[in-house]
């Protein structure tokens, strides 16, 4: 489960897409860039591969939620 979710924009200028996003994953916070594309370049600790796949696609529902549907 992720907890303490956030995120903001990458670029001062807020119609650029980018997003600076972080959060904890079984106790461990992790923190990246999620791109337009859905790709999500990792900034701090880095998920395991089997992990990764989950993880994106939860914080692709998130950032669905929050940002596009906004």
């Amino acid at each position: 489960m992720i907890t303490h979710f956030q995120w903001k924009p990458l670029f001062e200028d807020e119609k650029l897409p980018g997003w600076r996003i972080s959060f904890y994953y079984k106790k461990q916070h992790f923190q990246g860039i999620y791109h337009p594309e859905g790709r999500i370049e990792w900034t701090g600790s880095h998920p395991d591969e089997e992990e990764e796949k989950n993880i994106s696609a939860l914080i692709h529902e998130l950032m669905l939620y929050h940002v596009y549907e906004s």
